[in-house]
């Protein structure tokens, strides 16, 4: 009786790019395909892409902005929460989208061979669209208090956006690969997934600036997304002094976590079809 063994031609730490490249069909097929079907079956469809935001944003403004009183920098209530959310949202998006990617797909992965890093990468592209809404909803909300007078202050640091979106996309598909690789083996995290998205928003200064984290410096320093949240702030609305430590520290921590879950999540797609 004859055996075939079939193995990798390359070691695990080498990640091949070109055959990415010439999957990029599927990748946009696998983007189109997220963007429609999210809401495809709901009442009020496409919708949901403008309400959601808004009404998380409301319910911060009443109860941690109305009832908890807590210090936003004389910045608007829901100006300031929402400026924290518009990044944070597209980062969680990103990140639990990885995060799924191969359970998720796991009946065409048994089937059908093609780049397993192509489903977390099309979270990348696909909650970029829903950022544009949410961005444009801030913008909508900025000038309106921009022409009621209120005390705010754009600077030129607006033009570093695209770099902080870059960055959320690389700390949200770097985290969200860890957790793909992990929930493999232990399918608790996907359970907990919710829970560890939320705890990671409560210290980041999202609800609260980074001044109220004085006592907890060095949580900021080491959460990759509070420096970005706080530089977004600070360039379209003028509150907050973003810290060169913290941005610098973010921005490290952000590539280190890239780097090693692009690693860790090549290493364990090889053979996860043989254990999901």
């Amino acid at each position: 009786m004859h055996r075939t063994h079939i193995k990798a031609h390359q070691p695990w730490w080498i990640i091949n790019w070109r055959e990415l490249v010439e999957y990029r069909d599927l990748f946009w097929l696998t983007v189109h395909r997220d963007l429609t079907s999210i809401y495809k079956q709901s009442v009020l469809g496409p919708l949901w892409f403008v309400i959601q935001p808004i009404m998380t944003t409301l319910v911060f403004t009443v109860i941690f902005g109305n009832i908890a009183g807590m210090n936003t920098d004389n910045i608007p209530l829901f100006l300031f929460y929402q400026s924290g959310l518009v990044l944070w949202n597209y980062f969680a998006g990103v990140m639990n989208g990885a995060a799924s990617s191969l359970i998720s797909n796991a009946g065409v992965l048994r089937k059908v061979y093609f780049p397993r890093l192509i489903p977390p990468l099309s979270s990348v592209v696909t909650y970029l669209g829903h950022f544009c809404i949410n961005f444009l909803l801030f913008i909508a909300v900025f000038i309106y208090f921009l022409i009621k007078g209120s005390s705010i202050h754009p600077s030129w640091w607006v033009l570093l956006l695209p770099l902080l979106i870059l960055h959320c996309a690389c700390v949200g598909l770097g985290a969200g690969l860890w957790l793909s690789a992990m929930t493999i083996k232990y399918r608790d995290i996907s359970f907990a997934l919710p829970f560890l998205t939320q705890l990671w928003m409560f210290a980041s200064p999202v609800i609260l600036p980074s001044s109220s984290f004085s006592n907890w410096k060095w949580l900021i320093a080491v959460n990759p997304m509070a420096g970005v949240i706080e530089l977004f702030r600070f360039a379209f609305l003028g509150a907050g002094s973003p810290d060169k430590v913290i941005l610098i520290s973010s921005f490290l921590v952000g590539l280190i976590l890239l780097g090693s879950g692009l690693l860790v999540f090549n290493r364990a797609q090889r053979t996860f079809v043989d254990t999901i």
